[in-house]
């Protein structure tokens, strides 16, 4: 196990049992020491959060940072060993591209891994949460191609981190932050949860897809479908024989007649509390609007700490690009976990949200359409099962 001492620098702790309960830490730590002033590494590279691999018998790692000695625009800086005690240091690991990041970013958990026939470089930056750039790997240095954020400003998606399964994929999970206040946040006992894991895959166009794994379907219970549902414009359909605060939807529609289809949730009746999932199509968009999510004036987004006026929502609109063909079908997959809300479109956007709502009964469903008509030509909903027996 590779991580950052505190104060120290990158350390090395090798497991000493399969369950992975005892630990030796090695006596070369820190194996990557944080350099001081007057060191000769000294505003060469930043140590931070580590990430390893293996390429035949040689060890890398990337740690995070920004560009010195300016401490400006998002990079990695790589080491090699061959026995994870004695480590050189290469270069930064890629050239930041100033049209992608802003100067404040850097690249935080940083995640490295192939994926098809390209790389990605999965990661954060503090200012924006989690996002990933796609490219070439080659003579020890990374070429992005692509930059892609995962994370809309006022999400919460954070600290990625990935594995490979035996069945060959590509598995990702995020921290999902905590919105509530600190006081709230300390009485109860528990603060942010995990993602659904995700699948990451290279399709042959070059695009990513991201959907949630096979394996969170064995979590259905009771299940509903309606098919073909017309919308008016400015028609608002309720679904009441669906409600909950843990549920799946599936749903497709042909959302081209009209400027924006959408989707509310954790609906109370009277609409004071609710979650909007809207596709716009005029800007090909996918938003994820919590300003009624609740009723809580003490829940803090992103720069945003008190409730906005009606009609200035601001940054509790969430906004993610959502490229489709004109005539192409919306694809949605939704979860509602409690406090917890997961959009899936298409299989290559995904929004993500806390919420809290305050009232027992914002537990609706219901569709809508602004600007024309649109049509839902399935709309399924199962119950989800705790995935814990206890």
């Amino acid at each position: 196990m590779a991580y950052l001492g505190v104060d120290a620098g990158i350390c090395i702790a090798t497991a000493e049992d399969d369950g992975l309960i005892r630990w030796t830490k090695s006596p070369y730590n820190p194996v990557i020491p944080i350099p001081k002033e007057g060191d000769k590494d000294f505003g060469r590279y930043n140590v931070h959060d580590p990430h390893v691999w293996l390429e035949g018998e040689t060890y890398y790692a990337i740690l995070n940072g920004r560009v010195l000695p300016d401490n400006k625009w998002d990079t990695t800086y790589l080491f090699k060993s061959t026995d994870l005690n004695h480590w050189d240091y290469l270069h930064q690991f890629y050239e930041p591209r100033h049209i992608w990041t802003e100067p404040e970013e850097d690249c935080a958990c940083p995640d490295f891994f192939q994926l098809g026939e390209k790389h990605m470089l999965l990661c954060i930056s503090h200012k924006r949460g989690c996002r990933y750039y796609l490219g070439s790997y080659r003579e020890e240095k990374f070429y992005p191609e692509k930059h892609v954020r995962m994370n809309g400003i006022g999400g919460t998606m954070f600290a990625p981190e990935s594995l490979l399964d035996q069945r060959g994929r590509r598995i990702f999970w995020a921290w999902i932050l905590d919105r509530r206040h600190p006081d709230t946040i300390a009485s109860s006992g528990w603060s942010g949860v995990m993602s659904l894991p995700r699948t990451l895959s290279l399709e042959n166009d070059g695009n990513v897809r991201i959907q949630p794994v096979d394996e969170v379907k064995k979590l259905r219970l009771a299940g509903f479908l309606r098919q073909n549902i017309d919308l008016p414009a400015k028609g608002e359909f309720v679904i009441d024989e669906v409600r909950g605060d843990c549920l799946e939807l599936a749903i497709e529609a042909d959302p081209w007649g009209c400027n924006e289809f959408g989707v509310a949730v954790r609906r109370s009746p009277d609409g004071s509390e609710q979650t909007l999932i809207v596709f716009d199509t005029v800007s090909k968009t996918l938003k994820l609007d919590v300003s009624c999510s609740t009723l809580d004036e003490s829940i803090c987004y992103p720069t945003v700490c008190v409730r906005p006026p009606v009609d200035d929502p601001g940054e509790f609109i969430q906004s993610m690009p959502l490229e489709l063909e004109r005539g192409e079908t919306l694809k949605l997959r939704v979860f509602l976990d409690r406090s917890l809300i997961e959009v899936f479109a298409n299989e290559i956007q995904c929004v993500t949200q806390s919420i809290y709502p305050t009232r027992s009964d914002s537990v609706g469903i219901s569709l809508f359409s602004h600007g024309g008509t649109a049509r839902v030509t399935s709309f399924k909903a199962w119950e989800i099962a705790s995935c814990n027996p206890w």
